[in-house]
């Protein structure tokens, strides 16, 4: 894990995926896309189960070791109504049964074709962004003034290539005095390539560990 300031408040990175804000004790993450693997299914397309309880094993995790007040899912927690079958719905609800913590979802693109099923199960919904201490958080970026804004929907990824290795790997996307993108928190998400700007920061989650890369 990695140490930040935003704000003049500590960030604690993850590599998980996920971040941890221990003043308000809040957990981040975004982009969990349950069910993706099921709607490649209902397509035709043969891919593996596993993902899902995977992903929900991690986060419940997560909520274990740091007993967080509130988890916010910055949007897309289900990847299409195709998604939502009795085998992806069920675990969801037992995570949501079996925690303690409060969550919220704000709605992504991905989410919103499922806004009223999703408001029967034991979560908030949100449908705009959350505002609290100077920081902004959503879904896709947004900018208000005065406001740092921390968000998902990217999949960020950095490239790091040599003469013998060409990776791809998720990262935290840092832009100063702007935003801090989180990486997909679901395995089975892919990621899209970032071009590093001077003074913006990748912090690429390799090996257990969040590693900063400078641009």
């Amino acid at each position: 894990m990695l140490r930040i300031q935003l704000q003049a408040l500590e960030v604690i990175l993850l590599p998980e995926k996920a971040a941890y804000i221990p003043q308000s004790g809040l957990l981040l993450v975004s982009d969990i896309h349950l069910g993706k693997s099921e709607t490649f299914q209902a397509q035709g397309i043969p891919i593996a189960n596993g993902v899902n309880q995977a992903n929900i094993e991690r986060l419940q995790c997560l909520c274990d070791r740091w007993q967080p007040k509130q988890l916010i899912i910055l949007g897309d927690l289900f990847h299409s109504p195709l998604a939502w079958v009795p085998e992806v719905l069920d675990s969801w609800l037992v995570f949501l049964q079996q925690s303690s913590v409060r969550v919220r979802l704000l709605l992504g693109n991905h989410d919103r074709a499922l806004l009223t099923r999703l408001q029967t199960l034991p979560m908030e919904c949100l449908t705009t962004a959350i505002e609290q201490d100077n920081l902004v958080f959503s879904h896709e970026p947004v900018a208000i003034p005065g406001c740092f804004n921390i968000c998902g929907h990217i999949h960020p990824c950095l490239r790091l290539k040599t003469r013998l290795d060409d990776l791809r790997l998720p990262c935290f996307h840092y832009e100063p005095d702007r935003q801090l993108t989180l990486p997909s928190f679901g395995e089975f998400t892919g990621g899209y390539e970032i071009t590093l700007k001077p003074g913006a920061i990748a912090y690429v989650v390799a090996d257990n560990a969040v590693i900063p890369f400078e641009g």
